[in-house]
């Protein structure tokens, strides 16, 4: 187990907006030309994309976005300077469209690149380097294939660029545009990668990676700039995951970056451009210059000997670990934030040339990181001896034993906690409470063995592990056995649910935040372009609802069977417009409680989806968790 700090004195109570309001400052990037940076700051109460010289201030810089409804998170620069483009969808319900921003005249408003109808979004931009002036957009006009289409930017006139063949399948394109490679999921499970002859269009297979250990899918999957070549997330004959070249001609594989006894960390590939990269790669030639790994903190691994001499003078700005990172094309000038459990996301500007580094801004300027609390990494076994690894956030101030603890399960399941800035974490330790994040079986990042072990493992060994890890605090002194809580969202909150029924008298209060209480509903009613990709989820690791005897199994395992055992105090809270867990795994729960008489809260937002994003709800939210943890 690592040191624990030691206390200081007590900071003061820190207001909920300063955890839970947007951050002055998000998302930065610098324009390939290196004159300009963009970044997300609040204008109309919401998140809108900002525009200054890299030499400027945030008082020179002009907000070219005008949403007042939803907050923007994805945005990207063009090959001219004119044009900046960003992804947005309305009220949570994820179908994404692309838009078109005009920096010349940025009070004009936004063109819709991509009008579809309700079902279909986009799902990625990326420019066309042989066609200035245009992107390549993958999106599902189709609705159960994603299809790749050329757009230009200044007119909007699309093209079908690449119609995929079977739903499962994904081509995947050059530098140039040009199909080189594609993966296919099949029936079983495994994944095929082949070669796509550039003359013929021939499929030639080079490679089976299966199937349960990609829950995710195989991650990253890119195309080396030469197109001899493709990267993959792989774990070969080890138990951690590594990248991996894949020859185009002979499927020879080479290992590219790989750490004993650590993994390749893929949570990046969710959120491209926001979450911080799995790989690094050159805005000038397009080869990866790093990777991330996963560990007590995040490591990064460097692959390039200029981006080494960028990186060592990088890693004098920050104690913490290299975040998001950009650059000019000719890379000598980056924006870098930095991941830090105290400190988050601060942002730095880097010349190479000159050698010059100027700080540009921290995300919550009023939130001291002398008042936050240290996140500190720990390790115990499960009962069955599975490591497991977890991260301890402790009040700062006070005595750290006897504690109320909080048990803050992550989503996915197929992610995980890692080391950095908790706006959950340090909102409770200001509170006074311990809080827990332990990387349960299933959770990614820790190996083929520890991902899995959680099939046929919902509600039973999954569980287990939330409880031992609480057992462990407890044992350590940390945690008073009779004030626990539980909290979390998505899968997280199926596991406060599971927490509540499974084991109805371990609790003091459970927080159950957009999750699934019946596992059947859940899967028929996700969107139908996703269910193919779910071979390796959640059909491999929960079932079939089709199947009744599998239909019955995920019955068991499913809260709502459960419903007559809670007597735990509960707060519930869903989105209107949640398309992953509908409305209904949430109505269902608090009408049985409120049929019964037991106590629920229930915040539904009619304006949020998948979690609440406007911050307005985000702090009527966490204002009702402090209510309901410090009542009970």
């Amino acid at each position: 187990m690592t040191a624990v700090p030691t206390r200081g004195p007590l900071p003061d109570l820190i207001d909920v907006e300063e955890f839970f309001a947007d951050p002055e400052f998000a998302v930065p990037s610098i324009s390939p030309d290196g004159t300009r940076i963009a970044y997300l700051a609040p204008k109309y109460g919401r998140r809108n994309v900002w525009v200054r010289g890299a030499d400027e201030e945030h008082e020179d810089a002009v907000c070219v976005t005008h949403d007042a409804r939803r907050g923007i998170t994805t945005y990207y620069w063009t090959d001219d300077p004119r044009w900046l483009l960003y992804m947005q969808d309305t009220d949570g319900n994820e179908d994404w469209h692309l838009y078109r921003v005009d920096l010349d005249a940025p009070d004009e408003p936004a063109v819709d690149l991509t009008p579809m109808p309700p079902g279909s979004r986009v799902f990625g931009a990326e420019p066309m380097p042989p066609v200035p002036g245009s992107v390549l957009v993958w999106m599902n006009r189709r609705p159960m294939f994603i299809d790749v289409f050329r757009i230009d930017v200044a007119t909007g006139e699309t093209t079908l660029h690449l119609e995929q063949t079977e739903p499962t399948g994904n081509v995947l394109l050059d530098r140039n545009g040009e199909a080189a490679f594609s993966s296919r999921l099949t029936e079983d499970g495994a994944y095929e990668f082949s070669a796509i002859d550039p003359e013929t269009g021939e499929v030639r297979l080079l490679r089976r990676i299966g199937g349960a250990e990609h829950p995710v899918g195989v991650q990253p999957q890119l195309v080396t700039p030469d197109g001899k070549g493709m990267l993959v997330g792989a774990y070969q004959d080890s138990d951690d995951l590594r990248l991996v070249r894949i020859d185009r001609e002979s499927g020879a594989e080479t290992v590219v970056a790989a750490v004993e006894g650590h993994s390749l960390c893929i949570l990046g590939t969710m959120a491209p451009g926001v979450l911080p990269p799995t790989v690094f790669t050159s805005r000038r030639t397009g080869e990866v210059i790093a990777a991330r790994f996963v560990g007590d903190r995040p490591r990064i691994e460097v692959l390039d000997p200029h981006f080494a001499e960028v990186y060592a003078a990088l890693e004098k700005l920050s104690e913490g670990v290299l975040g998001t990172l950009s650059s000019d094309e000719s890379e000598q000038r980056w924006v870098a934030t930095f991941i830090h459990d105290r400190e988050p996301a601060v942002t730095w500007f880097y010349d190479h040339g000159t050698g010059e580094s100027r700080r540009l801004f921290r995300p919550y300027p009023r939130l001291d990181p002398a008042d936050l609390a240290p996140m500190t990494a720990v390790h115990f076994p499960a009962r069955d001896g599975l490591p497991l690894h977890a991260f301890l956030t402790l009040p700062v101030g006070i005595e750290p034993r006897d504690l109320s603890l909080v048990l803050l399960v992550h989503g996915g399941p197929w992610f995980h906690d890692t080391w950095g800035y908790s706006p959950q974490a340090q909102f409770l330790a200001n509170r006074g409470y311990a809080v827990l994040q332990v990387n349960f079986r299933g959770s990614t990042g820790y190996g083929r063995r520890h991902t899995t072990a959680a099939i046929g493992e919902f509600a039973e060994k999954m569980h287990d592990d939330l409880i031992d890890a609480v057992d462990w605090a407890v044992a350590q002194g940390y945690a008073d056995p009779a004030r626990i809580g539980i909290f979390g969202g998505s899968y997280g909150g199926y596991a406060a649910l599971v927490g509540v029924t499974v084991t109805p008298d371990y609790f003091a209060a459970a927080v159950d935040y957009v999750g699934i209480s019946n596992l059947a509903n859940f899967m028929r009613t996700l969107p139908p372009f996703t269910r193919p990709y779910n071979a390796n989820s959640w059909y491999r690791y929960v079932g079939d609802p089709e199947v009744p005897a599998q239909e019955a199994d995920m019955m068991a395992r499913s809260p709502i069977t459960m419903v007559d055992r809670i007597h735990t105090p509960l707060l519930v809270a869903q989105g209107a417009n949640d398309v992953r867990v509908v409305q209904a795994e949430s109505d269902n729960i608090v009408e049985s409680l409120r049929g019964r008489g037991v106590p629920v809260e229930y915040i539904v937002a009619e304006d949020e989806g998948h979690g609440f994003e406007n911050p307005g709800n985000q702090v009527r939210l966490y204002r009702a968790i402090e209510r309901h943890f410090a009542e009970h």
